[in-house]
């Protein structure tokens, strides 16, 4: 699920604790993707408190609370972290972070908590939302298969990182403008989860808000700013980032944008257009049939401008999407033309 219908999906789930309709939601997806920080999105959305509990940090105590003694009787000491109407207000959400990294007796002693709204004494307040998230077993994290009793407690979403969630996301966040270009045409590197499980920096939505601040670090230090960015989303990421940055400006969205395309005259530079047109014409939305075949006819005007070869390359990533619904668009004829006085 993308982020933007997650967001909402989130919301209701919130809101849906005051009238008793709430079901605790799961939250699966790989590491970077901005699961906490869109239930944090979510919380504020609402104008309610989060208190999130890392599960994995925790032993058993910690949720079941401390064992005492009083009038010949064993009573549990409630934790001070768990939501209380009086300190923390009526209405929030409990967000259970890493929960199947949490050690089996952490989770188990979770299972009540989360189905019946009591542990022990202690009772949930009616009107606070059940979250939690996780990443998934083949993402190499330190996770356990999540039991079926407690995994059945749960509804289940994966988010999936989208680059238009992203950027809409980094426009409202002031992330650096060259950044979010870079992005545009390059949406394959949002998230590239390493295939080797010893590679540590990679690209994903959290390590690119590193690499963010480390332009407004290192950004005037050429000798900082390579390892900087490397260091934040791993070496062929990072200097992707540092060729663009380095060269002429280059704006795909106002190329496309032209009846005749005006393709710069160095050769490096015709590369970079081809390159992220490649990219723009890989990642067209197919579901959207409007906005596929608008794309497209633009995406078709700067292949013409190219020339054959390169052109050709276009065509077929376009073809490649859109199958024989390409040759319909009034664009591809004009190709065709253009490829026929080239001949």
């Amino acid at each position: 699920m993308r982020a933007a219908t997650l967001a909402c999906l989130l919301e209701r789930e919130i809101l849906a604790a005051q009238s008793g309709e709430h079901t605790p939601l799961m939250l699966w997806g790989a590491p970077g993707v901005g699961k906490s920080a869109l239930v944090a999105q979510a919380a504020r959305a609402c104008a309610v408190p989060m208190i999130d509990l890392r599960l994995s940090q925790l032993e058993p105590s910690d949720l079941r609370g401390m064992p005492f003694q009083k009038e010949g009787r064993v009573e549990w000491a409630i934790p001070s972290m768990l939501p209380d109407e009086v300190r923390h207000g009526a209405r929030g959400v409990l967000f259970l972070d890493e929960i199947n990294a949490a050690l089996p007796q952490v989770a188990a002693a979770a299972y009540q908590l989360i189905l019946d709204r009591r542990l022990g004494d202690y009772r949930l307040p009616a009107g606070w939302a059940i979250l939690a998230a996780g990443n998934r077993l083949g993402d190499r994290g330190v996770t356990y298969a999540m039991p079926a009793p407690l995994a059945n407690r749960f509804t289940h979403v994966e988010l999936e990182p989208l680059i238009e969630d992203w950027l809409a996301w980094a426009a409202s966040a002031g992330v650096d403008a060259r950044l979010q270009s870079f992005l545009r045409q390059r949406p394959d590197l949002l998230m590239v989860f390493p295939e080797r499980a010893n590679v540590y920096a990679f690209p994903s939505p959290r390590s690119w808000v590193f690499a963010d601040r480390a332009l407004r670090k290192f950004g005037d230090d050429e000798t900082l700013l390579e390892p900087g960015l490397i260091a934040c989303v791993g070496e062929v990421a990072g200097m992707l980032l540092l060729a663009y940055l380095q060269r002429p400006a280059l704006d795909l969205d106002a190329l496309l944008a032209m009846d005749k395309p005006q393709l710069p005259e160095d050769a490096d530079a015709r590369w970079a257009v081809l390159d992220a047109a490649l990219v723009r014409a890989q990642a067209l939305d197919v579901q959207d049939e409007t906005a596929a075949k608008t794309s497209a006819s633009a995406l078709l005007r700067l292949a013409a401008a190219f020339d054959p070869v390169m052109g050709e390359r276009l065509v077929r990533t376009l073809r490649e999407r859109l199958s024989e619904s390409l040759y319909a668009l009034d664009a591809f004829d004009d190709w065709a033309v253009a490829q026929d006085s080239h001949a």
